[in-house]
């Protein structure tokens, strides 16, 4: 066995073999999804579609992961995370096989690439729920962070950097479909490696009465609704994502394959370089967050990293270079996902173990609403005002409204009440999951009274 404490702190999480097990799981799972984005992409352009054809099929995506996601959350918080997961990864490799196959004939068409991307969309829902709430059931909370700097390690330089470079490197030697036939045959080697792990008992509350499968999803549902509410950070922070989402996503998904093209002259594998150094700017970030300890203002520091790291992207409509993309979009990278890692270790430290899914699935549908409607306008505003207009509106609203999330929101006081670092934390104030739950209030903030699980629904 490893010995943990003779691993850097950013690495302890791997003295576990579950652990192990399950990040070459999800190694194998984002390989896959980078190389689709690639694949799917230049398969739009190679049919001859514009923006528009390509926001159909972003919108798919994005579509089947909003509807799906709360379902997913309650799933999460009701059946073993394990078993969600291996058929997630068992869906996805069925849809990219039949991608391959309908690209392999000449047959495929860009409504079948939205249609895949609808299904991958819907398991995507699934799948981001169970793997954060199974996290906390596999390590201690003291590696939290560390996991989530290595998920934020291996997120973008898999996803956004190995997968593309994959994908274009299997276009340039055959065509779409060849990268589409690999990253079924890498949706199978997670399935296997998942099937190898042990499965852990769900974790719900031990005096909860238990219910008609379906009313007692709903009244998940509501009850993950009334904490969102309920909790001040928690909404302050995904009410500025979901304006984020909107501003944003839209331009990077759909316009920057264009501006890639014809801007800078560039093909696929251009392409892939800006979305690796994207990628290769999340590790970057994420690894520099692990490897220390949580800042003592990190509500404040993530949302300024979030608002401020969007800045980069104003440029990319305006230069013809690519490495100046590469660039932007590096340091787009650092910031963003440096922010993450804080993000999810803060959801599984201060939120109640057996609400952690539907939370996490809140996270996804609250923050990502948007992103539909972002991906369906991005393609026609993108035509009428031209890329360098709405690569600017992307760069430079967004720390406007970072600084306005903190001027109204005034996180200030539960960030300080609350810290995350155990080392600075203040022994004689509650924090962590009961003062998230409401059983202790913020200091800025009223929760009410925990409600009983036998008193039945309100």
């Amino acid at each position: 066995m490893t010995d943990r404490r003779t691993l850097p702190r950013a690495l302890r999480p791997f003295g576990a073999a579950q652990y192990r097990l399950l990040v070459l799981a999800l190694a194998a799972s984002l390989l896959s999804a980078g190389a689709w984005l690639v694949a799917a992409a230049w398969q739009v352009v190679e049919l001859g579609g514009s923006p528009i054809d390509l926001s159909f099929v972003a919108v798919g995506s994005s579509l089947g992961l909003v509807l799906a996601v709360l379902i997913g959350g309650v799933a999460a918080d009701s059946i073993p995370q394990r078993s969600i997961l291996i058929v997630v990864e068992i869906v996805r490799g069925g849809a990219f096989a039949v991608a391959a196959v309908l690209a392999a004939t000449g047959v495929i068409e860009v409504w079948h690439i939205a249609v895949i991307s609808f299904v991958l969309g819907i398991a995507d829902g699934f799948f981001y729920p169970a793997y954060s709430a199974w996290l906390p059931a596999i390590l201690p909370g003291s590696q939290l962070l560390a996991a989530n700097g290595i998920e934020g390690v291996l997120r973008p330089a898999v996803m956004q950097a190995a997968g593309p470079a994959l994908a274009s490197a299997l276009i340039a030697v055959q065509a779409p479909w060849l990268a589409f036939a690999v990253v079924a045959a890498m949706q199978a080697v997670a399935a296997v490696v998942l099937a190898v792990m042990r499965s852990t008992p769900v974790r719900r509350d031990p005096e909860e009465v238990v219910r008609h499968p379906v009313r007692q999803s709903l009244l998940d549902l509501r009850d993950g609704f009334a904490y969102l509410v309920q909790t001040k950070w928690l909404l302050a922070t995904l009410v500025f994502s979901i304006i984020l989402v909107f501003l944003i996503m839209g331009p990077i998904e759909v316009l920057l394959p264009f501006a890639v093209k014809d801007q800078t002259g560039g093909g696929a594998g251009a392409f892939a370089l800006a979305l690796a150094a994207f990628g290769v700017g999340g590790a970057v970030g994420s690894l520099s967050v692990a490897s220390f300890r949580l800042p003592r203002r990190y509500l404040t520091l993530m949302i300024l990293a979030w608002g401020v790291g969007c800045v980069p992207l104003a440029i990319i409509g305006y230069t013809s270079q690519l490495w100046v993309m590469v660039i932007a979009l590096f340091l787009v990278g650092v910031l963003f996902d440096g922010a993450q890692v804080v993000w999810g270790t803060l959801l599984q430290r201060r939120v109640p173990p057996s609400m952690l899914g539907r939370v996490s699935s809140l996270d996804f549908f609250v923050s990502l609403a948007l992103m539909p409607v972002s991906m369906a306008v991005a393609g026609p505003v993108g035509e009428a005002i031209g890329l360098a207009p709405a690569f600017l509106i992307a760069g430079l609203v967004p720390p406007f409204l970072a600084f306005a999330t903190l001027a109204i929101a005034r996180l200030g006081k539960d960030e300080l009440a609350h810290p995350l670092d155990s080392a600075i934390a203040d022994p004689s104030i509650v924090t962590g999951a009961e003062a998230a739950a409401g059983f202790e209030a913020p200091v800025d903030e009223a929760h009410p009274p925990a409600r009983s699980a036998e008193s039945g629904p309100a």
